[in-house]
């Protein structure tokens, strides 16, 4: 079961992500967290990166296709347990680099969770994170320059997987627990794979 978790900075992407790996044993790809690493370690990727990340702005579409590819290929064994793609895709661009790449592969996006989660809910969440964790990007100027990056540029993605029959649009708000609930839920009445 390959699954996409999708919603704005903020919306819990990263939690639900968790709950999702330890229940289905599937393999976590965070594109966030691939680019941070680069970043991290100075790499030339890395240089690149931080340079649209500390504006707020999403990554080069060309660039992250091709982070992703290289980390696909290079590991079957995520293709064969199952993965959750978490920050990508970003833009319809790349949803459309992701069902090709994926076809190579032999498989598919089998679904894609929305979480919704009102604006005002999300600024807090990223500033109480921004103070918990030291994030850089945490800030009330960044955190509204790249919600207004994915309004833009990454919303239009929950209309493309809605015309595919895979967006599963779920409450973003309530308790860690309650949101997972309704993901199993949500992924077993789409008949997901392994759901």
């Amino acid at each position: 079961m390959n699954i996409v978790i999708f919603g704005a900075p903020g919306s819990g992407k990263g939690t639900q992500s968790e709950k999702l790996i330890e229940h289905y044993g599937l393999r976590h790809i965070s594109t966030g967290e691939l680019l941070r690493d680069n970043i991290a370690h100075g790499t030339k990727l890395g240089k690149v990166a931080d340079v649209y990340i500390s504006n707020g702005l999403l990554i080069p579409d060309e660039l992250m296709v091709d982070v992703l590819a290289d980390t696909l290929r290079n590991d079957t064994e995520l293709i064969r347990r199952g993965v959750i793609f978490d920050g990508f895709p970003r833009t319809i661009p790349q949803a459309e680099a992701l069902t090709k790449l994926l076809s190579e592969l032999g498989t598919e996006v089998h679904a894609v969770v929305g979480l919704e989660v009102d604006e005002d809910e999300l600024v807090q969440r990223m500033l109480e994170r921004g103070k918990a964790s030291g994030r850089s990007d945490d800030n009330i100027e960044t955190i509204k320059k790249r919600l207004d990056v994915y309004h833009k540029q990454t919303c239009p993605l929950k209309e493309y997987y809605i015309k595919a029959g895979k967006y599963l649009p779920i409450k973003g708000n309530g308790s860690i627990d309650d949101i997972f609930a309704d993901i199993r839920s949500a992924l077993n009445a789409a008949n997901a794979p392994r759901a």
